[in-house]
């Protein structure tokens, strides 16, 4: 979807329901917990469906800032399928608890406000599609050790999820199937961190499956099966990773819409959930003719070892994927092994982000690009919840 600066959200584009905040020069009270006042001081993103991510800061009882956070007032769904797609998120939010995971810590209605809020882990670095975004500007792709770090910790993360099972030993079959350089983020110290499970599917008994039309996440990054509306496995988010790293090591995506004229598209009963980076029907026009020599064109200048993984995770059918994301990991540590001189962690990934959203910044008055301080300093990496209102 979109980006949109809180400079770009108007009153009169907001639903009649979701009150605006004040100027984020005012900060705006949302609730205390144990002496600890939680202040909303910006609206960050406003979504079609009228959620808001919020800047909050958290002030103890002599005033003085003691952190900050990020909290996610949600829409009242109006249909009961949605409530119980916001009851399924929250559970498969409160499940995940792994390094590479961006954590949702509490989550609670505002009686007065009859709204739900989620208190979520502050990420204190840029989203990859700002990086992406930026190294664009800047005329130059992110590094290969940047890209193969980044895609080990991703897909080590995609790997927890999909292997997640329940209290009882029960596989809970979880696919994040929106898997995009918007929703992976790097931490202060070069961390990574897989971002919004909203879209996850699982298999979660009495859980409500979106419509037989309705697409959720992005369809940009979208598996050709997810596309069709096939069953969706842990192989379909292998396809996304595979997408999102050859944007990364290209700056280009690896489908080029442009090639092919709105007119070719054919009419589709499906429909996204929100508006995607590309378009639908052109995605789908797209991948009824991709193959190995789209990605070879694409990857064509990349080393041998490199391109083999990106063959593997991109084969048009599952079967021919990696089975599992750990087998990518695993596939892409050792290309990094293999073809790096040096090691490449964190503090590495730390100074790299940093240099490329620097000289990308150059030009940011030029060229609108990155979640317009969505990850700003200052995350304290606990919190304690909401409280009842009296």
């Amino acid at each position: 979807m979109p980006k949109r600066s809180e400079d770009d959200v108007t009153t009169e584009e907001l639903p009649p329901s979701v009150p605006t905040l004040p100027a984020p020069s005012a900060a705006h009270f949302l609730f205390e917990v144990g002496g600890v006042r939680y202040e909303a001081v910006r609206e960050l993103e406003v979504r079609p469906s009228g959620e808001r991510l919020l800047k909050v800061e958290r002030r103890v009882a002599d005033g003085a800032l003691s952190g900050l956070c990020l909290v996610r007032r949600i829409a009242i769904p109006s249909t009961h399928m949605q409530r119980m797609r916001m009851i399924e998120e929250v559970q498969l939010a409160f499940r995940l608890n792994h390094p590479n995971i961006a954590q949702v810590f509490h989550m609670e209605v505002d009686e007065e406000e009859d709204a739900p809020y989620a208190i979520m882990e502050y990420v204190g670095g840029p989203s990859l599609e700002t990086l992406v975004c930026a190294a664009l500007v800047r005329g130059k792709p992110l590094s290969e050790g940047f890209c193969l770090y980044v895609g080990a910790e991703v897909a080590d993360a995609l790997h927890y999820a999909h292997t997640l099972t329940s209290e009882k030993g029960v596989p809970l079959g979880i696919v994040h199937r929106d898997v995009s350089p918007r929703h992976i983020a790097l931490g202060l110290h070069g961390e990574v961190k897989v971002l919004d499970f909203g879209a996850a599917y699982s298999l979660l008994v009495g859980r409500e499956e979106s419509p037989e039309n309705l697409l959720r996440g992005d369809v940009a990054y979208a598996s050709p099966e997810y596309l069709r509306k096939e069953g969706l496995t842990s192989r379909s988010d292998v396809f996304s990773l595979g997408v999102l790293l050859v944007e990364t090591l290209t700056s280009r995506h690896l489908f080029e819409v442009s090639d092919v004229p709105l007119v070719a598209a054919k009419e589709s009963r499906l429909r996204p959930e929100m508006q995607p980076s590309l378009p639908l029907q052109q995605m789908q026009a797209l991948m009824a003719t991709f193959g190995p020599d789209v990605v070879e064109r694409a990857v064509a200048h990349l080393n041998e070892d490199l391109k083999a993984v990106l063959h593997t995770a991109l084969r048009l059918n599952p079967e021919e994927r990696f089975a599992t994301a750990a087998d990518m990991r695993d596939a892409l540590r050792g290309v990094a092994h293999a073809q790096l001189r040096e090691p490449y962690g964190r503090a590495e990934a730390a100074k790299e982000a940093s240099l490329v959203v620097s000289e990308g910044g150059v030009l940011r008055d030029v060229v609108e690009f990155g979640e317009a301080g969505l990850y700003p300093d200052g995350l304290e990496k606990h919190e304690l919840g909401l409280p009842k209102k009296e």
